[in-house]
Protein backbone atom coordinates (compact mmCIF):
# COMPACT_ATOMS: atom_id res chain seq x y z
CA UNK A 1 0.00 0.00 0.00
CA UNK A 2 2.52 2.25 0.32
CA UNK A 3 3.88 2.18 -2.67
CA UNK A 4 1.07 2.43 -4.21
CA UNK A 5 0.66 5.82 -2.44
CA UNK A 6 4.30 7.14 -3.25
CA UNK A 7 3.26 6.12 -7.25
CA UNK A 8 0.51 8.06 -7.01
CA UNK A 9 2.25 11.04 -5.58
CA UNK A 10 4.40 11.63 -8.03
CA UNK A 11 1.84 13.57 -10.27
CA UNK A 12 1.38 15.63 -7.60
CA UNK A 13 3.89 18.21 -8.85
CA UNK A 14 2.65 18.84 -12.07
CA UNK A 15 -1.31 19.18 -10.64
CA UNK A 16 -0.15 21.50 -8.27
CA UNK A 17 2.36 23.68 -10.39
CA UNK A 18 -0.52 23.60 -13.51
CA UNK A 19 -2.99 25.04 -10.17
CA UNK A 20 -0.44 27.07 -8.83
CA UNK A 21 0.18 28.89 -12.10
CA UNK A 22 -3.58 29.50 -12.99
CA UNK A 23 -4.43 30.49 -9.43
CA UNK A 24 -1.17 32.86 -9.06
CA UNK A 25 -1.52 34.29 -12.96
CA UNK A 26 1.99 33.70 -13.42
CA UNK A 27 3.71 31.45 -15.69
CA UNK A 28 7.17 32.01 -13.28
CA UNK A 29 8.45 28.33 -12.07
CA UNK A 30 9.02 29.62 -8.41
CA UNK A 31 5.99 29.70 -7.67
CA UNK A 32 6.52 26.05 -7.27
CA UNK A 33 8.60 26.47 -4.37
CA UNK A 34 6.68 29.29 -2.37
CA UNK A 35 4.65 28.80 0.43
CA UNK A 36 1.99 30.83 -0.72
CA UNK A 37 -1.53 28.35 0.73
CA UNK A 38 -4.24 31.48 1.38
CA UNK A 39 -5.01 31.99 -2.57
CA UNK A 40 -4.24 28.35 -3.66
CA UNK A 41 -6.85 27.11 -0.36
CA UNK A 42 -9.32 29.62 -1.74
CA UNK A 43 -9.22 28.58 -5.47
CA UNK A 44 -9.54 25.37 -5.13
CA UNK A 45 -12.89 25.16 -2.63
CA UNK A 46 -14.17 28.41 -4.04
CA UNK A 47 -14.75 29.68 -7.79
CA UNK A 48 -12.19 32.61 -7.87
CA UNK A 49 -12.09 33.01 -12.44
CA UNK A 50 -15.72 31.42 -13.51
CA UNK A 51 -15.30 32.72 -17.05
CA UNK A 52 -11.63 30.41 -17.08
CA UNK A 53 -12.10 27.34 -18.45
CA UNK A 54 -8.61 25.90 -17.76
CA UNK A 55 -8.70 27.06 -14.06
CA UNK A 56 -12.08 25.16 -13.55
CA UNK A 57 -10.72 22.13 -16.09
CA UNK A 58 -7.46 22.17 -13.85
CA UNK A 59 -9.10 22.97 -10.10
CA UNK A 60 -11.62 20.03 -10.67
CA UNK A 61 -8.91 17.32 -11.98
CA UNK A 62 -6.57 18.51 -8.89
CA UNK A 63 -9.59 18.15 -6.79
CA UNK A 64 -10.28 14.54 -7.58
CA UNK A 65 -6.56 13.92 -7.26
CA UNK A 66 -6.24 14.93 -4.24
CA UNK A 67 -9.78 13.38 -2.68
CA UNK A 68 -8.16 9.86 -4.09
CA UNK A 69 -5.00 10.83 -2.71
CA UNK A 70 -6.59 11.10 0.89
CA UNK A 71 -8.11 7.86 0.28
CA UNK A 72 -5.39 6.07 -0.47
CA UNK A 73 -3.70 7.94 2.89
CA UNK A 74 -6.95 7.06 4.75
CA UNK A 75 -6.51 3.02 3.89
CA UNK A 76 -3.28 3.04 4.23
CA UNK A 77 -3.42 4.65 8.19
CA UNK A 78 -6.11 2.18 8.73
CA UNK A 79 -3.69 -1.03 7.74
CA UNK A 80 -1.06 0.20 9.11
CA UNK A 81 -2.91 0.87 12.55
CA UNK A 82 -4.75 -2.75 12.36
CA UNK A 83 -1.01 -4.24 11.62
CA UNK A 84 0.42 -2.62 15.19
Amino acid sequence: MFAILMIWSIPSTYFRSKFRKIVYQTDDWKINIRPLFKKEILGLFNNMYPDNIAYLKTRNYYRIYLAVYLILFIIYSLINSNSL
